[in-house]
């Protein structure tokens, strides 16, 4: 079965900023791009599940309002990382020490006073697990509509692992602004 990860559009005014539970707009035009180009590749009978951030809920509507058949559910797991005190705060302007304590415990160490990278997985890990047993994923699949730390958490829950030892563990790729990919759900919960 197939699990879209979706991510929302470019999002307006956090370049070089910290940001992941901070409510931020999404570019209009390219929101509405990027649901078009979902409507298109999504078949009929999806499971469609939304971020509770704004920058996401913009396209499930625009998704929506291109194919009315499709009906989505916030789910508070696919948001991405809560970064605490660090939120909205230039990346350059977070002192030195601060990454390399989480580099140092990149799993557990709560960057920002929030959520640890460990917290993220398993809550992407909750969300894996009920799309897989999901009885709407029999038939077409599920779509998130996300973030890049929620990609890059299903990339691993993809191949297996619901825990990290290093930081070099965690995938740097994720899906481009405006853009989606696919991973498999099987029955052995390991991904393609």
């Amino acid at each position: 079965m197939t699990l879209w990860l979706a991510r929302h559009a470019t999002p307006c005014g956090v370049q070089g900023c910290c940001y992941g539970a901070l409510e931020v707009a999404a570019e209009a035009q390219h929101t509405l791009r990027a649901a078009q180009a979902l409507a298109l590749q999504l078949p009929p009978g999806v499971a469609l599940y939304c971020s509770p951030r704004q920058r996401c809920q913009v396209l499930a509507q625009a998704l929506q309002d291109l194919r009315p058949e499709l009906h989505y559910r916030i789910d508070e797991r696919l948001a991405e990382m809560d970064f605490g005190v660090w939120e909205g705060v230039p990346w350059s302007q977070i002192p030195k020490a601060e990454f390399d304590r989480w580099t140092a415990d990149f799993s557990h160490y709560r960057f920002g006073g929030r959520e640890s990278v460990q917290m993220v997985l398993q809550r992407v890990g909750a969300a894996w697990d009920a799309a897989r047993a999901d009885p709407a994923r029999q038939g077409a699949g599920v779509v998130w509509l996300t973030h890049a730390g929620v990609a890059r958490a299903a990339t691993l829950l993809a191949q297996g692992r619901r825990t990290l030892l290093r930081a070099s563990d965690w995938p740097q790729q994720a899906p481009a602004f405006g853009s989606s990919w696919r991973l498999a759900l099987d029955g052995a919960g390991n991904g393609g």
